[in-house]
């Protein structure tokens, strides 16, 4: 098959750095500070163009509805706003852990606006697959962004970051954890004073998502400290995961040769480009 006519992506996960949340809009969505670093542990996502006006999905979660699938709303969403016809088969091979907090389905979806936006020859330009994406979550758009980030507003408002790219241990401790749960909670902090860039290089920030899951999964708790033991351990956006930064992959594969089997433990290197965003979208 000609290579205009498939493509083969890999849709990374990201990490939240820190997380704040400093307010909460009329609407009910929250205001955020965050820094969103990418990580090498990807989902496949296959697009192959069809000569029919089909969306047709391959693999994925086989529980989730068609219609609530975000890979196909992605598509879907795409033709609307190009106005077109056109059809493909999209076939995901999923190894990022779902409820996790590292934004696997907005990489998805992420990952089939740009590659669509090529497979299609839409010449959209990344400011407007980034609104597009908006409409599908808020994670979305900093996938597309291609960058490292600073974010703001519900995660839109991206000032891009070069940090250091090191190795990192990522733990799933095997529970899911809702999003709606954690930004619904009673007890999160809601009025974080709204810090610089600058104080988040030095160090400050935190994820105040954390405690909330924490108190409401003992399995996050129980991952939190027994990774806390060896490093320095953090939550990834409203969780479940926990992930701390290594030197080096030696010291980080002797830690991870110690998770208890009951986890599944990723050792995955930061990235501060999105591969795909570099292959699919213009400069």
């Amino acid at each position: 098959m000609d290579s205009s006519e498939r493509l083969s992506l890999e849709a990374p996960a990201k990490l939240n750095l820190m997380l704040h949340v400093t307010g909460r809009r009329p609407d009910g969505y929250h205001e955020l500070q965050t820094a969103f670093q990418f990580i090498d542990l990807c989902d496949r996502i296959e697009l192959r163009r069809r000569d029919d006006n089909r969306l047709r999905r391959i693999g994925g979660d086989p529980d989730i509805p068609a219609e609530q699938d975000l890979v196909l709303r992605a598509a879907g969403l795409l033709r609307r706003h190009a106005g077109i016809q056109a059809g493909a088969d999209i076939r995901l091979d999923k190894r990022i852990p779902i409820g996790g907090g590292l934004g696997g389905g907005s990489s998805d979806a992420a990952t089939v606006l740009m590659g669509l936006n090529r497979l299609w020859s839409l010449g959209l330009d990344r400011d407007t697959l980034m609104r597009i994406g908006l409409e599908l979550g808020a994670d979305v758009p900093v996938f597309i962004f291609g960058h490292s980030a600073w974010a703001e507003g519900v995660g839109e408002r991206l000032q891009p970051l070069d940090l250091p790219e090191p190795v990192y241990l990522v733990i799933h401790p095997g529970v899911s954890v809702s999003t709606g749960e954690i930004f619904g909670a009673k007890d999160l902090t809601r009025d974080c004073a709204p810090i610089t860039i600058r104080a988040f290089l030095e160090g400050r920030g935190r994820n105040v998502c954390e405690p909330v899951a924490a108190r409401r999964h003992p399995e996050v708790a129980e991952a939190l400290r027994w990774l806390n033991r060896h490093a320095d351990a953090r939550m990834t956006g409203t969780g479940a995961c926990i992930y701390a930064p290594f030197a080096d992959e030696t010291a980080a594969a002797s830690v991870e040769a110690r998770v208890p089997a009951r986890w599944r433990a990723f050792r995955v290197r930061g990235m501060n480009i999105n591969p795909v965003a570099a292959d699919c979208l213009p400069e």
